[in-house]
């Protein structure tokens, strides 16, 4: 990689890299959204010729090392998808301004961004409509300039569900689903992510299996959304399409529906150029 290139990291961050293959980076420190990420694009026959790049290390701290170190590699890749979830934001600033640095000059051209996050913390408050999302996804917007941004309700906790260590402790990411799903799920509160994410994606499973499973995730968000913003079921109906609701100057997306017609998309985008 430095022999190709041989530039100072500092000239990087000006440079248009012409030099870009059919890759694609995932970035977070939850091996469980990286999978799922993973498995989706993988698994799907039009992407087969993508190589995929994803941390491997299971440690926070030593992953954060990783997707740092891994930073100067995105300057191949047509796409990027990155985990900005509130949690684990902070830790990977340093490892992401350099990304973005990288691959500046190129985003929205030869390179896309897909952001997939956990949206704002007054989302579930009172009242709240769902532009209490403009400013958040605006934040978003200065800093990574994605193509699309995914709210994924699996990495939505509120306040009191965030455990809390004592400064020396170990970083963790929580890996049971958020409490307001509880319900859902057979009211089994420690039933984790990992499981509801395999049953979705349903990878081994034919092909009318994983459309009827992804029928019911819809159907699912659906119901949970319009329970929290139950007047605002023509915007719900947009969220739930391909389309995305568009929010000011935003638009939103759910993870995962219609992800992997996205990334198919942006990287057969990405290659025109």
């Amino acid at each position: 990689m430095d022999g190709r290139y041989n530039i100072k990291d500092s000239e990087r961050d000006i440079l248009s890299h012409s030099e870009r293959a059919d890759w694609i980076h995932i970035l977070s420190l939850d091996p469980i959204l990286a999978t799922d990420v993973y498995e989706r694009i993988h698994n799907d026959p039009r992407m087969r010729k993508h190589r995929l790049h994803r941390p491997r290390k299971t440690e926070i701290r030593d992953t954060v090392e990783e997707i740092e170190a891994m930073a100067r590699d995105t300057v191949l890749s047509r796409l990027l998808v990155i985990d900005v979830r509130k949690e684990s934001l902070p830790k990977l600033r340093t490892a992401y301004n350099k990304v973005v640095g990288y691959n500046r000059k190129d985003l929205n051209k030869s390179c896309y961004v897909i952001l997939i996050g956990d949206g704002p913390w007054n989302l579930f408050w009172e009242r709240k409509t769902l532009d209490v999302f403009v400013p958040y996804l605006s934040s978003h917007r200065v800093d990574f300039h994605p193509a699309v941004f995914f709210y994924d309700p699996f990495l939505h906790y509120e306040k009191d569900e965030i455990v809390r260590g004592a400064m020396d402790d170990e970083f963790v990411l929580p890996d049971k689903i958020p409490a307001r799903f509880v319900p859902y799920f057979k009211k089994d509160e420690s039933m984790g992510v990992d499981k509801i994410r395999r049953y979705f994606r349903a990878i081994d499973k034919p092909a009318e299996i994983r459309k009827q499973r992804l029928r019911r995730l819809r159907s699912l968000y659906k119901k949970r959304m319009a329970e929290q913003f139950p007047d605002h079921k023509d915007e719900l109906k947009a969220l739930l399409s391909k389309k995305g609701i568009r929010l000011a100057s935003e638009k939103l997306h759910l993870y995962p529906l219609f992800f992997e017609d996205w990334v198919y998309e942006l990287t057969q985008k990405a290659k025109q150029r």
